[in-house]
């Protein structure tokens, strides 16, 4: 009997189950991702190496033998329990805190509704969210990360851009029936960031002077949205991060002009060397968005 390796025999075994399973060379190779050339080939050796046939070749498709119905059980069960074994290790695994910094506004309009993705990939996370309204001192806090809106500038801090967030005004269905253009909006109160120049600049991208604002000002996005959803008048709001209250019909978007200010961005300090959790985040992150 020839020798093998330990990871060539291991490959073997594990192409012998699913050819067991399958009874087919063609659908073995589709469910491992290799060949049917390879599958056949994998066999071939593995039957060379314990010296028995495993498979009757039929006119349509194969047939275990004697041999090959012996080992199946066996096998099928030592390779339930490696899993087992592997999985339970892999949740005994310390657990890494990475503590965030997000936004209010991305926390809620794209981070929560795929949050159970990254847990459930990312078992060894223990993921600690602090929202804030833009306004963070990531070294005073202790966030490893802070996800924030802006130009990509702040000093000190590693800035990798997550997306554009250009804003257009929303508002109700019932206030929205009476926008035919933009001036239109100057009959309405037009609710206020604590960015004081968005109206000005919007108004300015669709050729008009802006109307006198006497809408209520907020410092986050979240109330914002929602005084607009009660019909408290128009905001400014990026649209990617409303698209439920789109969808839901609490909001419209009146006017397809919108204002580019900004995106949001993943940030580090420039003194913090990444962690693995760290990195495990940032690429999650930046493969959901990207």
């Amino acid at each position: 009997m020839a020798t093998s390796a330990p990871s060539q025999i291991h490959t073997r075994l594990r192409v012998f189950l699913a050819v067991a399973h399958h009874l087919s060379f063609t659908r073995a190779g589709e469910e491992l991702s290799i060949t049917t050339g390879a599958v056949s080939q994998q066999i071939k050796l593995l039957e060379d190496w314990l010296g028995q046939r495993l498979f009757r070749r039929l006119p349509r498709g194969l047939a275990l033998t004697d041999e090959g119905l012996a080992l199946l059980p066996t096998l099928s069960d030592a390779f339930a329990r490696m899993e087992t074994a592997l999985e339970q290790i892999r949740e005994n695994r310390p657990r890494e805190v990475l503590t965030v910094g997000v936004v209010g506004t991305f926390a809620v309009g794209w981070l929560l509704p795929r949050l159970r993705h990254f847990q459930q990939t990312h078992p060894f996370v223990d993921l600690r969210l602090l929202t804030h309204n833009n306004r963070v001192d990531m070294a005073g806090e202790g966030l490893d990360y802070a996800i924030r809106f802006g130009d990509g500038a702040w000093h000190g801090t590693h800035a990798h851009q997550i997306f554009q967030a250009p804003l257009s005004p929303m508002c109700t269905p019932a206030l929205a029936q009476g926008l035919q253009q933009p001036s239109d909006l100057a009959r309405l109160p037009l609710l206020r960031s604590y960015r004081t120049d968005e109206w000005t600049a919007w108004f300015a991208a669709a050729g008009l002077p802006c109307p006198v604002l006497r809408g209520a000002v907020f410092d986050s996005s979240l109330t914002l949205a929602e005084a607009a959803a009660q019909g408290a008048g128009v905001a400014l709001l990026p649209v990617a991060l409303f698209r439920r209250e789109l969808q839901q019909g609490r909001l419209v978007q009146p006017f397809a002009l919108e204002l580019h200010r900004g995106a949001y961005w993943l940030t580090h300090l420039q003194s913090r060397t990444p962690t693995a959790a760290m990195q495990a985040f940032g690429q999650w992150l930046l493969e959901q968005t990207h």
